[in-house]
């Protein structure tokens, strides 16, 4: 439930920032040219991360047989997000703040996996 809430909170931020957050939050020079496109491409990114945050919601409040598959989908979407990352590197003012919540995703995932799997007692 606290990932859809965080996923919503990031997803609104890329959707209705000026910036898209991409020069208010992740730090990126927006003076250069092609700032525009880069600003679309947050919004873009914002409105599929909405969309990936209702499914969270979605599992959390009624197909919560699922969660162990959004587990798996959190880390996957993590891992491509820092292979992107790699493949395509970017410059930043600063570290993105998704920079070290992508960490604290590869380790609080595979836990949150493991204990999706426990049963509890009725």
């Amino acid at each position: 439930m606290l990932i859809a809430v965080v996923s919503t909170v990031r997803s609104c931020i890329h959707l209705l920032a000026p910036d898209g957050g991409a020069g208010s939050i992740a730090g990126m020079n927006l003076s250069v040219e092609g700032a525009p496109e880069i600003i679309f491409s947050f919004a873009l990114w914002g409105s599929a991360q909405l969309i990936y945050a209702l499914v969270q919601l979605v599992v959390a409040f009624r197909y919560r047989s699922l969660v162990p598959f959004m587990y798996v989908l959190l880390m996957v979407e993590t891992l491509l997000r820092m292979l992107v990352g790699r493949m395509k590197p970017v410059t930043f003012a600063h570290t993105p703040p998704g920079a070290y919540g992508n960490y604290v995703m590869l380790v609080l995932a595979p836990v949150m996996l493991v204990l999706s799997f426990r049963r509890t007692s009725p």
